[in-house]
């Protein structure tokens, strides 16, 4: 995989959930996307639109309190939503069984926090997204060049 990024910006909530959905298409089970951001940043958007993207349609929400919250995909793979927000450690990760998560051969992984368990996260299956909050709704949000597809790629199209 490729180390180039590309950023977008998206002028709503409807705007970076559609990315999600559209970035769902080329996920496969076994990865991990890295989900960086201060609060409000848009990451339990961009988790949910992946969400809606695999196909789920029950409600999304930011595992703050639960740590995981878990998914069936209607394709048999499962969705993991994981917020480390309140994990202080690798250590306290790897005590509730975050390795059940991560990398899981049946299932897509969606991490918000993971600067709390980046000794956890191999690098390889992983793709990190970073996004900030520009202004009212409006969201920049850089990720990996293999997440967007040639279209958006080549065109410098904004969701």
């Amino acid at each position: 995989m490729s180390i180039d990024t590309v950023t977008l910006v998206t002028a709503s909530d409807e705007a970076t959930e559609d990315l999600g959905r559209r970035l769902a298409a080329r996920l496969r089970a076994g990865m991990v996307l890295a989900l960086y951001g201060d609060l409000g940043a848009g990451k339990t958007v961009l988790s949910r639109g992946i969400a809606r993207g695999l196909g789920i349609e029950e409600p999304v929400t930011s595992p703050t309190f639960t740590v995981v919250q878990e998914y069936s995909c209607p394709s048999g793979m499962l969705f993991f939503h994981l917020d480390m927000y309140r994990i202080d450690s690798e250590e306290s990760a790897l005590a509730f069984g975050i390795e059940e998560y991560l990398y899981a051969p049946d299932a897509v992984t969606v991490v918000e926090w993971p600067e709390r368990i980046a000794g956890l996260l191999d690098g390889q299956g992983t793709g990190t997204v970073r996004l900030s909050h520009l202004s009212e709704g409006q969201r920049q949000i850089v990720l990996p060049a293999w997440l967007v597809s040639d279209r958006e790629d080549n065109h410098g199209e904004k969701p």
